[in-house]
């Protein structure tokens, strides 16, 4: 059986020798009289769980303790710190659960109640290691075409991406710049009978309107000045697969036009040319911006509108996509991180607090960069707010799960499974998980957890 190692720091002998006793059964101990020392022991033997007296050096109070939390995190960022506190040092040990410590207990050392600490915190590391393993499948198995995300507002559009690919119908994707437009197009072409065929992409906003109509329908030479010879369009090259339109609400009222009579006759004639060239193009367009407003103020044609959308595709912003922002987060933390040779990058708390509380205006893309940003700044194995450039969020607008609750959640997944293993018969459970009957019916009731 595996043996985890438990680092004992404090400055008293007496405490330290007591604590080796209770633990040396279970437990590979280590001890150290301070910060230095315990450093030096971890760059020889990662700890999973450290008993860190908060204040270890009486003059400097809490600070040194305070320090020393983060630096055992950054050596291993799934070690459980538990707090040593004496009288009065509450207040204190609330600061250090909030700056990423498991746990506290208090003098004079209750060691049964110490050693059940020691077990939760080991089992729900190991819950954190598992999941932190499966992240990359769980991404992979939680996307769709290269589309990550299983939020209810994603797997609708999944479903619509479906029903539409086997068909030719034009489809029309909104949503705000960011949130993947692109990417849902390309799902759709894949997803088609057209898959091996063209896959072709304009932006309509990113090309001046004097160049965008040879870009689009081609030219003949001699068409213009500068047409030193023939030039097909994406159109043509797109034929037998799929036009991207990206931006199309940039589009001229001129080359709406022109676009409105290739929807209607599949037909298009290139710049300065007499000849029509049939084709066989399927065409999906995306905007951020509302068409049918845009149609009230005359600056978009109704009737290419309706054709245009005859299925349409709304791309929720990430803001709406609930724990999509997380899994998106850790699926671009673990690709970046590969591409610059950081292994065993993570994100911490407040990182993730951050992550959570912000509105990503810029969506997908917005923080994609963010995180590819924060894996080249980050200076040690935890990715930090500062490093994201975002606001520190704070306890009052934190919308993410904090540590506490992601605790809790494993702990109260782990007690009913047990629960539902042993037929609820509370002496298993206990030898089991190692915990006190007093205990599970305390965790019983807290959970609210039923036969």
């Amino acid at each position: 059986m595996e043996r985890h190692t438990v680092f004992i720091v404090d400055d008293e002998e007496g405490l330290r020798s007591q604590l080796k006793w209770a633990l040396s059964d279970t437990y590979t101990v280590r001890e150290a009289s301070g910060g230095p020392e315990a450093l030096e022991m971890a760059g020889r033997e990662t700890p999973d769980v450290v008993l860190l007296d908060i204040s270890l050096t009486p003059r400097e109070g809490a600070a040194e303790g305070l320090e020393l939390i983060e630096k055992f995190l950054d050596i291993n960022p799934f070690c459980k710190v538990i707090m040593v506190t004496g009288h009065g040092e509450k207040e204190h040990a609330l600061t250090a659960i909030a700056r990423g410590a498991y746990d506290f207990f208090g003098k004079p050392v209750d060691l049964d109640q110490l050693k059940i600490m020691i077990e939760r915190g080991i089992l729900v590391a190991q819950l954190e290691l598992e999941n932190s393993r499966m992240a990359s499948e769980l991404a992979r198995l939680k996307s769709f075409e290269n589309i990550l995300g299983e939020s209810t507002r994603m797997r609708e559009v999944y479903r619509i991406i479906r029903t539409v690919s086997g068909t030719d119908y034009t489809v029309l994707i909104t949503g705000e710049s960011g949130t993947g437009k692109e990417l849902a197009a390309k799902a759709i072409h894949a997803s088609s009978p057209r898959r091996d065929r063209p896959f072709v992409t304009i932006n309509c906003g990113a090309i001046p309107e004097n160049l965008l109509e040879s870009e689009l329908f081609g030219h003949e030479k001699g068409a213009f000045t500068d047409a030193f010879a023939q030039k097909r369009g994406k159109f043509e090259l797109a034929d037998r697969g799929t036009i991207f339109l990206d931006e199309i609400g940039e589009l001229s009222l001129k080359l709406q036009v022109k676009l409105l009579r290739v929807l209607e006759d599949h037909r298009i004639e290139r710049v300065g040319g007499r000849e029509e060239i049939s084709l066989d193009v399927r065409i999906i367009a995306a905007t951020n911006r509302e068409l049918m407003d845009e149609v009230k103020a005359g600056a978009f044609r109704e009737d290419l509108f309706y054709r245009l959308s005859v299925i349409s595709i709304p791309m929720p912003p990430l803001r709406q996509r609930g724990d999509d922002i997380l899994l998106l987060a850790t699926t671009f933390l673990n690709r970046y991180a590969r591409e610059n040779n950081k292994s065993g990058l993570g994100f911490s708390e407040a990182a993730l607090r951050a992550i959570a509380v912000y509105e990503w205006p810029g969506n997908v893309r917005e923080l994609e960069n963010k995180i590819k940003r924060a894996v080249i700044m980050a200076q040690d194995k935890r990715i930090r707010p500062q490093d994201l450039a975002l606001p520190q969020a704070t306890a009052d607008n934190a919308r993410g799960r904090s540590l506490q609750e992601v605790r809790e959640e494993a702990e109260k997944k782990c007690l009913a499974e047990s629960l539902t293993r042993n037929n609820w018969n509370i002496s298993r459970v206990s030898r089991e998980l190692g915990t006190s009957r007093t205990t599970l019916y305390d965790l019983i009731e807290k959970y609210q957890l039923k036969k």
